[in-house]
């Protein structure tokens, strides 16, 4: 009997040890033993229906991973966001339609000035992301805001990377907190869609350090992001989806990343200089990507460690993702009291810009509603950043919820102006966008119209809009400047309310600044509510009538020119097109001026925004922090003391006015003289009371480490934070009205960075 039982053992352990190890998440090592490197390949490039026919759980434009069942290797899935889950309306098998909350743009979120807002709303949508069986939203978008005409600016929150970086990193917080991860994008200097695929971005180390991967740095440090999307373009001839510089030593190195750098969606590229320089998985993913790999380790142009490393990566990411935890989606998002939460953080973000007593709205009961959209709000952009959303709650319907009525000849000409406008533009193919809606052309309105909803109506209401979305940027004249529609009936309501004693309301419904000089002292009041998402119009109403008190303050610089900005003329601003995506342009094959196309001069350097209009001493029509409120605050003495590595600060906000409301303040920092050339004042921290009823006060902290008053030193390759006194300014708008006081500081600090491995 004992002499069969040893053979049977011995078989039966050889059958164990042959057999192909599960992936439990810990193992990673062991499973990267067993794998092929086939295998290898595919696991770092993206799915594609050329090597899988696996079937995602939903409908969606993002991606996923290639799954291996026999090492118990689920694919994950990838949705596009960064203001909402993107996926498809009516899935396959089935009539029901599907929808996602549209939540207001990244411009709006910014505007907002308050790190719980955004971090309510990444929740929300990290809760959307799982709910629909999704692993990873491909959000936030964290490009600066160098010009105003970037399409893709509504995605993104602000000039500054300060604020840009401590908004993404609650917004991470908010989604990473549900389970769901994050895929900060898109690093770095990204500016512009016009040829985003092939375009150079020429800037110096300074400009790209303190500028374009600091709010990087500032959301890693306090988020940690699961995934870092690398870019489309080139930084100084390099794409940066094969700089190991920038990937490795400034991203992993001096940044202190530690999760999977991907690459934005793309077609075959250097595949060994992108697995070299840390770009771990490709996506969108290609058959002939896969194949380059295998081809490159048979001829010895990639290194089977760099494979190794980023299918590690890989493999972490899937450990970590809520599929692998048996997470099981619904389906069933909560639409309802999402809705809720879009309707509220919307109006968080709302900056009132002028007001000449006329708001809130007390005993008024009729209104004009003129502008086409105050009948079709534009909720959000184009492209990966559209949203199927359930319904949009439309400013005329919100008005008239709230008791003030809309003049109904004056709703009735928009509402069958809207539809034809639509079917105009669908049939005839005037405009083409990526994903999404066109924009609808102003109405022409005769002035013996207006003229007579003078006689009947209280007060007038205006809304302007202006979209954009990727693939395109926006055109100076079209889209910066008003039209001449616009402007004809701007000046005929304001001339015509006011002859008869009536105030006149604008809105801005717009994707990023306009030009607002030369028109913004005809009307009584300006409410900019950005694009607010499905629950604008509501937004809208409580904000006009008194119900929500605004608070949102500008996270750009309204310009009065656009040739005031500093590198204007180094943006492809009267690039003119009829294709609907002008991410690749090839100018040569065009007999297009390759300037700011197949490259582009950020001759500003450092001087993006505000930065450049403080120090040059250049008027604005609205700064950078600018925002009005229904009532009154006031701000005690700061106390400022030196921490560890840190300027500890705190000062005391009090409501001295009649009505409830919430007050934002930021800390911007004015360095010493001498040394390295400087901006005359930058933003280093901010925060936000809570509704403060009258005469309540609430005291406010900031930290701001010694490291975030370094600039970098190109010449030495280290940040300098300076000896001498430093000023901080306690205020709002970076214009003034702030109160100060100064630090000093007693010896120079000195910050080292990785050396670079060069090319």
């Amino acid at each position: 009997m004992k002499k069969f039982l040893f053979p049977a053992l011995c078989l039966l352990l050889g059958a164990v040890c042959s057999a192909q190890p599960r992936f439990d998440g810990r193992n990673v090592k062991q499973i990267l033993k067993a794998m092929t490197p086939e295998e290898k390949a595919l696991l770092v490039v993206g799915w594609n229906k050329e090597n899988s026919n696996y079937t995602p759980p939903i409908p969606q434009t993002g991606g996923r991973t290639y799954p291996f069942e026999k090492y118990g290797i689920p694919p994950i899935v990838l949705v596009d966001g960064p203001v909402g889950v993107r996926l498809g309306t009516i899935w396959p098998g089935s009539d029901e339609p599907h929808y996602a909350t549209a939540f207001p743009d990244g411009i709006a979120t910014a505007a907002s000035w308050d790190r719980e807002t955004a971090q309510k709303i990444g929740r929300a949508i990290g809760e959307e992301t799982l709910d629909f069986g999704a692993d990873i939203i491909l959000g936030p978008g964290m490009n600066i805001h160098r010009n105003p005409l970037c399409g893709r600016n509504f995605e993104y929150f602000s000039e500054d990377p300060v604020l840009t970086g401590h908004i993404a990193a609650a917004y991470v917080k908010g989604v990473q907190g549900t389970g769901a991860m994050t895929s900060a994008k898109h690093f770095a200097a990204n500016s512009q869609e016009t040829n985003r695929l092939d375009g150079d971005s020429r800037l110096d180390e300074r400009t790209l350090r303190e500028i374009y991967t600091r709010a990087f740095e500032i959301c890693i440090r306090e988020a940690q992001p699961s995934t870092v999307m690398s870019s489309y373009n080139m930084i100084n001839g390099v794409y940066t989806q094969e700089d190991y510089d920038l990937l490795t030593t400034i991203l992993r190195k001096d940044l202190g990343f530690k999760g999977l750098v991907m690459t934005d969606w793309t077609s075959k590229r250097n595949t060994p200089a992108q697995l070299h320089a840390g770009s771990d998985l490709l996506m969108g993913g290609r058959l002939n990507q896969t194949e380059h790999i295998l081809e490159c380790l048979a001829n010895g142009t990639l290194d089977i460690r760099d494979l190794d490393k980023a299918a590690g990566r890989v493999l972490e990411l899937i450990a970590e993702s809520a599929t692998f935890k048996g997470h099981k989606p619904s389906f069933k998002p909560d639409l309802e009291a999402h809705a809720k939460l879009a309707r509220s953080t919307a109006a968080d973000g709302f900056v009132l810009m002028k007001n000449d007593g006329v708001l809130p709205f007390a005993g008024v009961s009729t209104a004009a509603v003129f502008g086409v959209r105050s009948y079709g709000l534009i909720p959000g952009g184009n492209g990966a950043g559209y949203v199927n959303y359930p319904y949009v709650s439309q400013i005329d319907e919100a008005l008239q919820e709230a008791g003030i009525k809309p003049d109904p000849e004056i709703a009735a000409l928009y509402k069958d102006y809207i539809p034809f406008a639509e079917r105009d533009i669908q049939v005839n193919h005037k405009v083409e966008v990526l994903v999404g809606k066109a924009p609808l052309p102003e109405l022409d309105i005769n002035p013996a119209l207006i003229r007579k909803a003078a006689k009947s109506n209280e007060v007038a209401v205006i809304t302007l809009g202006r979209a954009s979305g990727e693939g395109r940027d926006r055109i100076l004249d079209v889209d910066f400047k008003l039209q001449p529609e616009e402007r004809a009936l701007i000046e005929n309501v304001c001339t015509q309310f006011h002859k008869d004693g009536r105030k006149v309301v604008v809105l801005l419904n717009i994707c990023a600044p306009i030009e607002t000089a030369s028109w913004k002292d005809l009307p009584d009041a300006i409410l900019n509510i950005w694009l607010p998402g499905e629950e604008g119009g509501h937004a809208a109403a409580d904000v006009l009538t008194g119900k929500v008190n605004p608070s949102g303050r500008l996270p750009m610089t309204f310009p009065i020119d656009y040739f005031d900005i500093a590198g204007a003329a180094d943006f492809p601003y009267d690039f003119r097109s009829d294709r609907k995506n002008e991410s690749a342009v090839h100018p040569e094959q065009r007999g297009i001026d390759p300037k700011n196309i197949s490259w582009t001069d950020y001759t500003e350097g450092i001087y993006v925004g505000y930065r450049h209009f403080c120090t040059r001493g250049k008027a604005v029509s609205y700064p950078f922090g600018f925002g009005l409120s229904y009532t009154d605050f006031a701000f005690g003495s700061p106390v400022v003391k030196q921490g560890r590595d840190c300027i500890e600060a705190s000062i005391t906000v009090t409501n001295t006015g009649s009505i409830a409301g919430r007050q934002a303040v930021s800390v911007y920092v004015t360095a010493p003289a001498g040394g390295l050339d400087k901006p005359s004042l930058e933003l280093k921290d901010f925060g936000k009371t809570g509704l403060l009823a009258p005469g309540q006060s609430q005291t406010l902290s900031f930290s701001i480490p010694l490291r975030d008053l370094a600039s970098f030193n190109t010449a030495k390759g280290r940040w300098e934070t300076a000896k001498g006194t430093y000023t901080l300014h306690f205020g709002t708008a970076v214009d003034g009205g702030a109160i100060d006081t100064v630090f000093p500081l007693g010896r120079d600090y000195y910050y080292k960075v990785s050396k670079k491995e060069g090319r």
